[in-house]
């Protein structure tokens, strides 16, 4: 693809899913080839911007809100979409294909319906079968109709997003890692619980989990904090960002996710994700609403491209469901020992409830189904504008959304 004077025209849709927004694509209205897809893509977010703003382009200039997604029919008999998602870095030119955006998920069968990819009943709910080629897993999502048209309005409120809309159930279907899946088992060392020498940061104890995307969960003590911090209390300390991307990037090379710390730091800062933990405590939520004691069985933080995400991402609750529900995690001693099928957490910007349905097969720890509520919306539809870019190569970009089902 060339430079020319006339701006693209692409068909897209602008979505808000769960606590997230990205541009969502059909596949067949990309290039092919990865490295024109991955150039014209962080054009239409704006992307690399040194001023960290994107001002130039779709992105929000945070990492709930600099996402894409791309969308198809699929080939696969139990799926109906493949869904691909890329986590796109502000201010570098990278692309980050390697894990699932769990909050965008909860968009993908609204668009699908919208889009006339999947056939839905007049009135009811709408079974969408998704295949997400990221990770390689399925996931069900069920959608309200109305009248023919998804409902995207509705009384259902999901803390960290400002209006209520229609309730989007997921289902994550066999979350867990598998021995050939990337980095491996659900617990890829083999062990519930690690002791990590991080230099400079010391030992840390972590649950290295594969469960909606590659996670790190450590306790809020092991980055000298209490759990019930927000956004301003975290993200303008720049030793506590270096702390805590020490220990992502060391325990993400633990997890077979990188030949080295560096390499983690550089190519893949989407995954995995590193969350902290704390036992219930009461705080006010950065809405200023109260968060009680009594309304949760834990707090739980975690970052997102290099900061404090300001609510919680949907594969971090994903992956917190999986790891209450079977003892011996860092998430199953801080709920005291006790596994959970179902947890209620607190995160920046209010609670959350997710479960996950667990059972031990052969002393090996199986999790067939993780479940949780999300709402989305359409926020605007026709075509970006963006001028066609001269092919650059993003860190992770993966080959045609064809190859990867």
């Amino acid at each position: 693809m060339s430079n020319s004077s006339t701006q693209l025209r692409i068909p897209a849709v602008y979505m808000r899913g769960g606590t997230s927004k990205g541009v969502f694509f059909h596949a067949e209205h990309l290039p092919r080839d990865t490295a024109e897809r991955d150039a014209l893509l962080l054009r239409v977010t704006g992307s690399p911007d040194p001023y960290g703003k994107q001002t130039d382009g779709m992105g929000g200039a945070t990492s709930s809100t600099s996402k894409v997604v791309v969308i198809s029919r699929s080939s696969r008999a139990d799926c109906d979409v493949d869904y691909l998602f890329g986590a796109v870095a502000i201010d570098a030119p990278v692309i980050d294909w390697t894990g699932n955006c769990g909050n965008l998920t909860s968009a993908v069968g609204p668009f699908a319906i919208s889009e006339g990819l999947v056939q839905a009943p007049r009135d009811g709910w709408a079974t969408v079968r998704v295949w997400q080629a990221n990770i390689q897993k399925r996931i069900i999502a069920h959608v309200q109709m109305r009248d023919g048209e998804v409902m995207e309005t509705g009384d259902f409120e999901l803390d960290g997003v400002t209006f209520p809309a229609a309730e989007v159930r997921l289902e994550f279907l066999d979350p867990g890692g598998e021995d050939d899946d990337e980095g491996g088992a659900m617990f890829p060392t083999g062990n519930k619980l690690d002791a990590l020498d991080v230099p400079g940061v010391g030992r840390v104890e972590a649950t290295l989990i594969n469960a909606g995307n590659p996670a790190i969960f450590v306790d809020a003590a092991a980055l000298g904090l209490r759990g019930t911090e927000l956004q301003r209390d975290i993200n303008s300390n720049a030793e506590m960002l270096r702390r805590a991307e020490a220990i992502r990037a060391h325990a993400a090379v633990a997890m077979g996710l990188g030949a080295s710390a560096a390499e983690v730091t550089r190519d893949r800062p989407h995954t995995p994700k590193l969350a902290f933990f704390s036992q219930p405590a009461s705080y006010i939520a950065s809405n200023g609403k109260p968060v009680d004691i009594t309304q949760i069985d834990l707090v739980a933080r975690i970052f997102s491209m290099g900061a404090l995400h300001h609510a919680m991402t949907g594969t971090g609750a994903v992956g917190i469901a999986v790891a209450a529900a079977i003892p011996g995690t860092l998430v199953s001693r801080v709920l005291g020992g006790r596994s959970r099928t179902v947890v209620r957490f607190g995160h920046p910007s209010g609670t959350l409830s997710v479960g996950a349905e667990a059972q031990q097969v052969d002393d090996e720890w199986v999790v067939k189904k993780a479940i949780m509520s999300r709402t989305a919306r359409r926020l605007m539809e026709g075509f970006v504008r963006v001028p066609a870019p001269q092919p650059q190569r993003s860190a992770q970009g993966q080959d045609e959304l064809a190859t990867a089902r």
